[in-house]
């Protein structure tokens, strides 16, 4: 069962939170925070801070609901809805479920046959593919890039043929790491863009190749990230020919790894799919 419209009440309700600027707070989820008779916050501190600036004092009881305790609080929280209350949850920035706590509620709200609706508003993933500058028709989002170096690398290889725009949340700490991954397994010139506190004060957009932006953030980066990678062009490269360079480099000595590495890194292709490509014309001849 899914409602929406002006009701409020007896149902599970998904609040986008703002970004970083309070203003952008859409009208409804300020009467939802002094209405609401349970509020699941994903952290307290940071909800109670947002009403103050909102101006409004949330009337129902607030709880935790992040990533350690949602599975405990389900019962309580879908109780809560067959008992005919209301129950309201925001997290931290941005719409529940996303790269966030939700999901595990809303399915089991779903299953119990309970009211679920969502009061919209700000979206990381829409509004830095929007200042992306990169095509929007059509994209993917992958959540938060791997922290593993071979997982991230596997990530990668993923989105070598990807001709959607992809995006995808990493940490300031990763940052740098993620891009220079990106750049070896994709290609140095493969268009992206980082976006960084978005809606703050300090908010940036640093647009340009993997490489370039690697190179920039290596020299540190603060804040929430958000990346947008450009999508894979159909039928742009000529692999034979590169597997015809990657056998010249190796005749004069390099490793094949490297050779293939170094190919791929320049024509913007993915490093796994032209060594793949480069073992297979060695087993054709």
């Amino acid at each position: 069962m899914s409602v929406g419209g002006d009701r409020m009440g007896d149902m599970l309700i998904l609040a986008a939170t703002p970004l970083g600027d309070s203003r952008d707070a859409s009208p409804r989820l300020v009467e939802a925070l002094g209405s609401a008779d349970v509020v699941a916050a994903e952290d307290t501190r940071r909800l109670r801070s947002l009403a103050a600036a909102l101006g409004v004092t949330p009337a129902g009881k607030v709880v935790s609901f992040y990533d350690a305790v949602e599975t405990s609080r389900l019962s309580g929280l879908v109780g809560a809805v067959e008992q005919g209350r209301t129950v309201l949850l925001v997290t931290d920035a941005g719409m529940p479920s996303v790269s966030d706590p939700g999901y595990r509620l809303v399915a089991a709200c779903v299953a119990a046959d309970l009211p679920v609706t969502c009061l919209p508003g700000p979206s990381a993933v829409t509004t830095a593919l929007a200042l992306s500058g990169l095509p929007c028709e059509r994209f993917c989002f992958e959540g938060f890039a791997p922290r593993k170096d071979g997982e991230r690398r596997r990530f990668f290889d993923t989105l070598a043929r990807e001709q959607r725009t992809a995006v995808f949340f990493e940490s300031p700490h990763r940052i740098a790491a993620t891009l220079a991954t990106a750049a070896e397994v994709l290609g140095g010139a493969r268009r992206a863009a980082v976006c960084r506190e978005l809606t703050k004060p300090y908010e940036e957009v640093r647009r340009g190749g993997l490489a370039e932006l690697a190179a920039w953030a290596a020299e540190g980066v603060r804040g929430e990230i958000t990346v947008v990678l450009a999508g894979a062009e159909p039928g742009s490269v000529d692999l034979t020919a590169l597997v015809g360079r990657v056998a010249e480099l190796v005749e004069d000595g390099s490793r094949l790894k490297d050779a293939a590495g170094e190919v791929a890194s320049a024509a913007g292709v993915s490093r796994k799919q032209l060594y793949d490509a480069v073992l297979a014309a060695r087993r054709d001849t």
